[in-house]
């Protein structure tokens, strides 16, 4: 480090010095300011943390923020929703059972089983849910009546070539009528369950994020553009946006891809999904399903199935057994080593 030819010495002839020069004491600069240097970006730690936002206003994206469709449906207080959850409530009794309801239960013989899991949903129960809450979410919507996006109007974009009537806007849809849209273009399209989940996710994404609410006037295209862009991010072999102009024969790619393109935008992008929002909007469907009688059906345990359950334990049970041999092999319990061996004494 004595050497005068050190490489630590700069090069640059304005700022060489002599032989015989002594380093000068490092003086450390004083702090400059942000207005001094004129930046104005915005610190890390002055930045807002999104989970400092109340949970309540981002359940699509929260797993511990309760859903929007289940806090709707618990707020029926008034006698015709009533109403139409003892109607509902009346038809399932008559279409399933002639008499009382008598509910099944698992013997030594027989053995009923669920057949709807969060990794494999039922799909025809699961889309009845998914339209149920549709429906709290349009008939419990908020009455102050908040701005109508022209890309969701139906009557600027109508979905097929007959006259949209003047008072389009002003009846809510039955629940059937959203079971049957939504039914004829899962099963034309061939989308699964999960599908399903993943739509209604995107949608309280949408109205969270545009502050808009679903409404007579809106909710189809809002509900399209949903199962749109659910079936692209979920499934492997995506549905093309002309499959859904075979599908609804007067609808155009244009205004298919306009759609998209603004729900997009609308959602900033975010379609991630985690799992834990997934199994959560999965139970809350159950539970809502349960509260209107929707309740998912119990078949009996066939040999098959059984063989199959039997087959999966099997397996599950051989990986934990190896996974705890590797667990073994990598660490050692300091009880072990504290362990008193005996050995046979040698007397000599």
């Amino acid at each position: 480090m004595g050497n005068t030819t050190s490489c630590c010495v700069s090069s640059s002839p304005k700022h060489r010095r002599s032989n015989h020069s002594r380093l000068e004491p490092y003086l450390p600069e004083p702090e400059l300011s942000r207005e001094d240097t004129g930046c104005n970006l915005q610190h890390i730690s002055d930045r807002e943390n999104i989970d400092d936002f109340p949970m309540e206003y981002n359940p699509s994206d929260h797993p511990r923020a309760s859903t929007i469709f289940l806090s709707k449906s618990q707020t029926d207080v008034s006698v015709p929703n009533k109403r139409v959850r003892e109607k509902r409530k009346s038809l399932y009794i008559n279409h399933h059972h002639g008499g009382p309801v008598r509910r099944k239960y698992s013997s030594c013989s027989t053995i009923f089983l669920d057949d709807s899991t969060v990794s494999q949903p039922n799909l025809k129960y699961t889309i009845k849910c998914v339209a149920l809450a549709i429906y709290y979410h349009i008939k419990n919507r908020d009455i102050d009546g908040r701005m109508l996006l022209d890309i969701f109007d139906e009557k600027l974009h109508p979905l097929s070539k007959s006259e949209v009537p003047s008072d389009y806007d002003k009846h809510d849809p039955e629940q059937k009528q959203i079971y049957r849209f939504v039914r004829t273009l899962f099963s034309a399209a061939q989308l699964t369950a999960e599908c399903a989940i993943v739509t209604l996710v995107y949608l309280e994404r949408l109205l969270t994020y545009a502050e808009i609410d679903i409404c007579p006037a809106n909710w189809k295209r809002i509900v399209l553009g949903a199962i749109l862009l659910a079936s692209k991010v979920w499934d492997d072999q995506a549905v093309w946006n002309v499959d859904y102009c075979q599908i609804l024969k007067d609808i155009t790619v244009e205004d298919m891809n306009e759609l998209e393109r603004q729900f997009l935008e609308l959602l900033q992008f975010n379609i991630n999904v985690p799992s834990s929002v997934y199994a959560k909007y999965y139970f809350d469907l159950r539970s809502l399903a349960e509260a209107n009688n929707l309740s998912f059906p119990l078949e009996p345990l066939s040999r098959d199935k059984a063989q199959k359950l039997e087959a999966i334990s099997r397996l599950c049970d051989d990986k934990y057994k190896d996974l705890k041999k590797l667990a073994k092999k990598r660490s050692v319990s300091a009880d072990n080593l504290a362990v008193v061996r005996w050995c046979p004494a040698i007397i000599s």
